[in-house]
């Protein structure tokens, strides 16, 4: 009430939230919902939503795909406004009725060129394949698969080729599943592959070989340590002989690592 009362007063904001240690922005949340409520109740024209469910369903969409908010988040926002559908389970069924009615696959309605870029993502240990316009990164095609087999990434393809995509080429992962298929569906085309996993290749290649290397330091170091303490002439020799073969060892490991 105070805050609706000293709205607009310069100060007054302030010294509220202050007094009652909670922020400005809690007291302007709870005006905005006075104003939505007190619109409601007493106003005869009806509030766009009220007039066609259409609004709300645009907002809610617009919350999902511009907005980026997660399905929960929608709930609690719609909720607040006194919106319907808002519990999770309704907004979910609501986006998957929208993402039935929407194709997999972009359509032209004449031959396009373009560069593939093809992977897969999982959901549910499902899997993805994606394939996307590499200039303009357009989704040319999603779909869930059973599997990721030549034969799925084929049929992929043949699709993308049946609604007018000619490919030059492609870049991807070494995937077998998905080189082989895009192979035996564009077999002129072009294949790369990306340099984001062939780094990720030999970066674990190197850590690899980095591991090994200071693995060989330490053991040369215990060795040399034992050495030192040996005591009879025959142990001393036997140490001698160990620490000149992990010597080698090790020079070879920091070697490969080099």
């Amino acid at each position: 009430m105070l805050a609706w009362l000293n709205h607009g007063i310069y100060g007054k904001m302030p010294h509220i939230a202050q007094y009652y240690r909670i922020s400005r922005t809690f007291l302007y949340q709870l005006l905005f919902v006075a104003h939505l409520q007190l619109e409601m109740l007493f106003s005869e024209e009806k509030l766009p939503w009220q007039q066609d469910q259409r609004h709300v369903e645009q907002l809610i969409v617009l919350l999902r795909l511009e907005g980026k908010c997660s399905i929960p988040s929608i709930s609690s926002i719609v909720t607040h406004l006194g919106y319907q559908p808002h519990s999770v389970g309704s907004l979910s069924a609501f986006f998957q009725r929208y993402g039935r009615a929407l194709p997999s696959t972009l359509s032209r309605a004449s031959t396009t060129v373009v560069f593939y870029l093809s992977d897969e993502m999982f959901a549910c240990h499902a899997p993805i394949l994606v394939t996307i316009d590499a200039q303009s990164t357009t989704i040319l095609k999603i779909e869930l698969a059973a599997d990721r087999s030549a034969e799925t990434w084929r049929a992929h393809f043949t699709a993308l080729d049946a609604y007018l995509f000619h490919s030059l080429g492609m870049a991807s992962d070494r995937g077998v599943g998905l080189v082989a298929g895009y192979h035996s569906t564009c077999e002129e085309a072009l294949w790369v592959c990306d340099y984001f996993h062939e780094f990720q290749d030999l970066f674990t290649l190197l850590h690899q070989l980095e591991r090994k290397a200071y693995a060989a330091i330490r053991q040369e170091d215990e060795t040399a340590q034992k050495f030192a303490h040996a005591k009879s002439e025959s142990n001393l020799h036997q140490r001698l002989h160990q620490y000149e073969q992990v010597h080698q060892a090790c020079e070879h490991a920091m070697a490969l690592y080099d």
